[in-house]
C-alpha cells in the first residue's frame, strides 16, 4: 500500500475523490491515522475511534471472490452486457468491494477464484461518465 506524502496534500475523503483516483487507475481507501482502520468507500471520520485524522492509502488490486451472481435481467443501461457476472471480492487486506466480473466464463466462476481489479478506459453510453473498475482473472 502506498500513501500520499503529507497532510497538506490530502484531498478530501469523498466519493468524488475516490472516483478521481479511479481515473488515475488507483484503488484508494481512507486510513485512520490513530487506529489504522481502512474505509472503502472513504469516510471523512473514523467510525471506530471517531478521529478525523485520516490519510489516503493505495490498495493492492488482488483478491478472491467471496460471492457472485450472474445477471440475466438488467437495467436498460446494461442490456448489451447480459448475461454478466457481478460479485464481491475480498482484497488482500480484508476489505471487500463489489463489481462486475469480466474475462472469465461464468461456468468457471466459483467462490475462492483469484481476481484482480482493473480499470475501464472507455465510458459507457447512457450511463454516468464516472471512472469505473471491474474484476478480471488474476
Amino acid at each position: 500500500m502506498e500513501k500520499l506524502n503529507s497532510k497538506a496534500e490530502e484531498p478530501p475523503f469523498t466519493i468524488e475523490q475516490f472516483f478521481k483516483f479511479l481515473k488515475e487507475k488507483k484503488l484508494m481507501a481512507a486510513k485512520c491515522i490513530k487506529c489504522g482502520k481502512l474505509y472503502l468507500p472513504p469516510k471523512p471520520i473514523c467510525t471506530n475511534c471517531y478521529s478525523k485524522e485520516l490519510n489516503w492509502t493505495q490498495l493492492g488490486t488482488k483478491g478472491r471472490l467471496i460471492t457472485y451472481t450472474v445477471i440475466h435481467i438488467a437495467p436498460e443501461q446494461f442490456q448489451k452486457n447480459i448475461p454478466y457476472a457481478y460479485g464481491i471480492i475480498e482484497l488482500e487486506n480484508g476489505l471487500r468491494i463489489p463489481g462486475i466480473i469480466k474475462g472469465i466464463e461464468h461456468e468457471k466462476l466459483k467462490v475462492g477464484t483469484e481476481l484482480e481489479v482493473d480499470f475501464e478506459t472507455e465510458p459507457s453510453p447512457n450511463w454516468p461518465q464516472w471512472p469505473r473498475y471491474y474484476f478480471k482473472p488474476a
